[in-house]
């Protein structure tokens, strides 16, 4: 809904009041009542004051939240201008303009669904078109250079996990190696016991003729003594 006021008959032109209400076009109402506040032009209180109206209007009247509402349009209208004479030289009289102007401010409820309006862009120059372009070949070359780094990351990468599966056979190997060694060395030991045990069960097998061959002796001895005391 649009609420809007009026102030007719202002004693100020209408070409300086509307270099104030250009600038309140389209903006929120509280950035549009500070904008007014700093601006140094003499029109910029009267225009505050019919702001301020129009917002007025639109709470107490048609119910709207202030903080939804922003200027949708602020124009100026020529009033009647009084015509005044001044002496002048040599008898003459000179006219004096005195003008007036009717201000008028609309305001409206923002929907949160509405996009801002676009504010309207010059045509760039060669300068700022020359500035463009050069801005967008350093971006290119800067999405250049980070691809090329990116790449090198990942061709780094690469070569670390091919490194890594390089070492882990190299390891397994060594692995392999020492468990082999530990099998050689207890496979000497067990035949080193087992060759230790053939020779203890050899000594007492030896031993058994002579001590045979012993008892036969002893045992003819007494015989040869029984036949020399016979005789």
């Amino acid at each position: 809904m649009q609420t809007k006021a009026q102030a007719k008959f202002v004693r100020v032109s209408a070409r300086k009041a509307r270099l104030v209400t250009d600038l309140i076009k389209g903006k929120d109402l509280a950035d549009a009542q500070q904008t007014l506040d700093y601006c140094e032009k003499g029109a910029a209180h009267i225009v505050s004051k019919v702001l301020n109206s129009a917002a007025a209007n639109a709470e107490n009247n048609h119910g709207l939240s202030i903080d939804s509402l922003y200027v949708l349009n602020a124009y100026v209208d020529e009033g009647p201008t009084l015509k005044r004479f001044r002496p002048r030289a040599m008898g003459r009289a000179t006219r004096i303009n005195k003008r007036t102007s009717h201000i008028t401010v609309v305001l409206e409820e923002r929907e949160p669904e509405k996009v801002k309006p676009r504010r309207f862009r010059r045509p760039m120059g060669k300068g700022a078109l020359r500035k463009a372009a050069e801005k967008a070949a350093a971006a290119e070359e800067a999405e250049k250079e980070a691809a090329q780094a990116e790449e090198e990351l990942t061709e780094a990468e690469e070569l670390e996990g091919v490194s890594r599966d390089l070492e882990e056979p190299e390891e397994l190997i060594e692995e392999e190696t020492e468990e082999a060694e530990v099998e050689e060395a207890e496979a000497e030991v067990e035949a080193e016991e087992k060759v230790e045990e053939v020779e203890g069960e050899e000594e007492p097998a030896g031993g058994e003729p002579e001590d045979a061959a012993g008892e036969s002796s002893d045992s003819k001895k007494p015989a040869e003594d029984a036949g020399t005391g016979e005789e």
